[in-house]
């Protein structure tokens, strides 16, 4: 049989199609978007996610997801809405399974202990760190001098995966690069408007909450952590979650009406019991739910543009506020009954001292310390900074029990 070149998508130029060091295809029958989402699939990083925290300990019970299943489940949702608006599916994929490949060890937990101790190196963003794993650390592609270019992706792909598309000296809490990764940034934003995000990036970005904001009810709801017949008595503290994390400026009375919304739902359920009746109904509840908001994402998004193909920087993806609302309340359930749990405290606490230990412990031993991929990094660093930013990168990369593992290994 013989392969025949693969049809690009017409919303897609040349330039957004470029490699920073152009890497032409093997062998035909692929697009450039399908090659970065294969190369993405293929990635340690990707793989090691299967071990790591999305909201709940997934090995404390069997079912809660971890951060790979959900950045799956985010791509499920971004593909079908990105081609149902016209962007190029695979480049969509790709996008959504790479938007939390940096994600440390405990979630957002051990992203903000990893912070505090990088703070004399630049920092700790997980997105940032998800755009360095992409350009650097993931090495498939070297340059000429044996320097890795990471997964060499598209610059449309790069872009469609940076949710924060500006460095930390604009925003210190929420940036999506590295100063020392600059250059290849500076390329993937080739043309770009200054701090927006590509069309793509704004649907990454609303499957993500989509994702987490259902599924991580579902998970709640199964291991007991929420009770339905708690949420209206509860609400004002939820609605407190949403207005300090989530989304500034809602009204409690929006608060109120996005709930009782969700509970009109013929699919809301009235309990959940563990029965199969009562597990395929919250199914449905997930199914219908991830509907509703790409669903009312794509049609609001098409009565302000029309039906062309909405690709980079030629629309903006709309959502009605009322489903921002929606999920906004959603996604404080995990933050009110998990996150800000007592019950959790003493775990976070643990958590963040042990990677700060971790990081303390990795440095005072390196090079010894380090996995073979950090080596060369660690040779050519020749300051302080570089040394702890290498280390940071080692202990970024380890999953939860590697952690673990690692820091009783050390002491």
């Amino acid at each position: 049989m013989v392969l025949k070149a693969a049809t690009e998508h017409p919303g897609y130029s040349e330039s957004d199609r470029a490699r920073f060091l152009d890497e032409p295809a093997r062998r035909l029958g692929r697009t450039e978007f399908a090659r970065d989402r294969a190369r993405i699939i293929h990635s340690f990083a990707l793989r090691r996610l299967a071990a790591k925290t999305q909201v709940a300990v997934p090995w404390a019970t069997d079912f809660p997801r971890t951060r790979l299943s959900h950045s799956l489940e985010c791509a499920q949702v971004g593909r079908e809405l990105g081609a149902a608006l016209g962007a190029d599916p695979d480049l969509m994929e790709g996008a959504c399974l790479a938007h939390d490949i940096g994600h440390p060890p405990f979630g957002h937990n051990g992203e903000e202990a990893l912070n505090t101790v990088a703070n004399s190196c630049g920092g700790f963003e997980g997105n940032a760190q998800s755009f360095r794993l992409l350009v650097r650390l993931e090495a498939k592609t070297v340059d000429a001098d044996g320097i890795s270019l990471g997964l060499n992706l598209t610059r449309a792909s790069l872009d469609a995966a940076t949710k924060y598309p500006w460095p930390r000296a604009i925003n210190a809490q929420k940036f999506g690069v590295y100063d020392d990764d600059q250059t290849i940034f500076n390329w993937a934003r080739a043309g770009a408007p200054a701090g927006a995000q590509s069309f793509e990036a704004q649907i990454m970005d609303w499957s993500d909450d989509v994702a987490y904001s259902v599924h991580d009810l579902e998970d709640a709801l199964v291991t007991g952590q929420v009770k339905l017949a708690d949420l209206s008595n509860d609400l004002p503290a939820i609605y407190q979650v949403a207005t300090d994390n989530y989304m500034a400026g809602i009204e409690l009375s929006e608060a109120e009406q996005a709930l009782a919304s969700l509970q009109n739902l013929s699919c809301w359920p009235k309990y959940y019991d563990g029965s199969h009746r009562s597990l395929a109904r919250l199914k449905d509840l997930a199914s219908q739910l991830v509907g509703r908001f790409a669903l009312a994402a794509e049609r609001e998004t098409r009565d302000r543009y029309g039906e062309a193909n909405l690709t980079r920087y030629n629309a903006n993806l709309v959502v009605p506020r009322a489903q921002h609302v929606e999920v906004a309340l959603l996604k404080s359930l995990a933050g009110f009954y998990i996150i800000n749990s007592q019950n959790s405290v003493k775990r976070y606490d643990d958590e963040q001292s042990l990677i700060k230990e971790l990081v303390e412990k990795v440095l005072a031993t390196a090079p010894t310390s380090l996995e073979s991929f950090f080596l060369q990094d660690w040779q050519r660093a020749t300051t302080d900074a570089q040394k702890l930013r290498v280390v940071i990168d080692q202990v970024a990369s380890l999953t939860d029990p590697g952690a673990i593992a690692l820091h009783a290994r050390l002491r």
